[in-house]
């Protein structure tokens, strides 16, 4: 009886020893639970939300996302309209230069003569205008009810780097071509063109407002010259 006590006492102490340490250890769970709940609480505010911690491991999943296939093509659009604006623009420097500092020597008529720049130009401002072309293009040049563009219209059209780029071409070329000719109607006439050769490149049409006026007054001069 005494063995048998005893065990049936061993037996209710190690139930006991059990029960506690299995009610210790959910107590340390419940307290862990707290815990997190409590740090959760202080890290949220209903006015900013989640604070920095939480917005610190958005941005770094954000970062390591790729680059979506509408951001890379506007990236290689940008640079194509950058690298045919600097192109376009240092190619027509050398003939201003030519006409400007060299207007009698040999090269500048040669030079003066030939239609290649405006070829290869050409053919960079049909390439820019392709890349530029989109099917609200026509709406935006024939905008108004009259088939004739607006200025809202056509300041709309040019806000694409693309679009800016194919117009500076564009003005490139004419600009260029009005210059041979006031330089060819200079040679031809034995007019000084310097001055308005180089204004040419910049404000073209005052360009040839200052070709028109030295013509006629170096024309006046040389009537009034014979008249003597």
């Amino acid at each position: 009886m005494a063995l048998s006590s005893s065990f049936f006492s061993h037996s209710k102490i190690d139930h006991i020893g059990k029960k506690t340490v299995w009610n210790g250890a959910e107590l340390c769970n419940k307290l862990i639970v707290r815990n997190r709940i409590n740090n959760l609480i202080k890290d949220w505010s209903f006015i900013r939300g989640s604070r920095v911690l939480v917005k610190q491991k958005v941005m770094r999943l954000s970062s390591y996302r790729k680059p979506s296939p509408v951001y890379t093509s506007l990236l290689s659009g940008s640079q194509i309209a950058s690298t045919a604006f600097t192109i376009g623009t240092t190619s027509v420097l050398p003939f201003y230069t030519l006409m400007v500092l060299a207007p009698n020597s040999d090269l500048t008529k040669k030079s003066m003569q030939s239609n290649v720049p405006y070829a290869i130009l050409g053919i960079l401002y049909a390439y820019l205008l392709y890349l530029s072309w989109t099917p609200e293009t026509v709406e935006l040049i024939f905008a108004s009810k009259y088939l004739l563009p607006e200025l809202t219209s056509i300041g709309k059209m040019f806000s694409s780097e693309m679009t800016l780029a194919s117009a500076w071409i564009h003005l490139l070329v004419i600009d260029l071509f009005a210059a041979r000719q006031v330089f060819l109607d200079g040679q031809e006439n034995e007019i000084e063109t310097r001055h308005s050769v180089s204004l040419c490149l910049f404000f073209c049409p005052i360009g040839i407002l200052s070709h028109v006026i030295t013509k006629a007054m170096t024309r006046t001069i040389k009537e009034n010259k014979q008249d003597f």
